[in-house]
């Protein structure tokens, strides 16, 4: 029952800001927050945006600002991980977060930002190890922007060529209230992954202890 009232709340929370004149900026400092805690990811209030100009070059736009809030906010959090190191990290995020963030850079180096910055894999975490993990500035911005843009470009790719009749029925507040549960679990899933892969860590660390 507290799940499916925090759901209906993001999805107020969202058709409530998508109509407001001040929707852009509200969309780029959801995307910038959601790059260094916030929970709640920007897909869905720029999906609801696009829905709201139907088939028109104003969802490319949106989607230019999700990514510009959605970089910039990255970068901050790189500089908070740089600056506050792991204690930083370990306050913003649970430890398992982070020893699954650690887990992953340890597999895939650079292209763990990549997978976050894509998939449903928290970003967050991500972009505050990045600066933990003193990860050059440069190569964290370029693999940020070309992960985000492709992330929020094909959302609104999505949306612009999805027609008319789709929109419609997406319109729809019980549909509309479907999808953000179906965002939100996928979500949740990618935090869920984290934590397998923490989980992992931890028992190959102990039996390597143990050897």
């Amino acid at each position: 029952m507290n799940m499916l009232r925090f759901l209906s709340g993001i999805k107020d929370w969202v058709l409530e800001w998508s109509v407001v004149p001040l929707a852009p900026l509200v969309l780029f400092l959801n995307a910038a927050a959601s790059s260094i805690f916030f929970p709640v990811p920007p897909d869905l209030l720029l999906i609801a945006m696009c829905m709201g100009v139907g088939r028109s070059l104003w969802c490319f736009v949106f989607a230019a600002i999700t990514s510009a809030g959605s970089i910039i906010g990255g970068v901050v959090g790189y500089y908070i991980g740089l600056k506050g190191g792991r204690p930083v990290a370990l306050r913003l995020f649970s430890h398992k977060r982070v020893a699954a963030g650690d887990q992953l850079y340890a597999k895939y180096g650079v292209w763990a930002v990549a997978i976050a910055g894509f998939t449903p894999v928290p970003y967050c975490i991500f972009t505050v190890l990045s600066g933990v993990l003193r990860l050059r500035l440069s190569k964290f911005a370029l693999v940020s922007i070309l992960s985000r843009g492709a992330r929020f470009f094909t959302v609104a790719t999505l949306m612009f060529f999805v027609g008319e009749p789709v929109r419609r029925y997406i319109e729809s507040e019980k549909v509309f209230g479907a999808l953000t549960l179906v965002l939100m679990v996928l979500f949740i899933g990618g935090y869920y992954l984290l934590h397998k892969c923490s989980v992992a860590h931890v028992r190959r660390a102990r039996a390597a202890d143990s050897e």
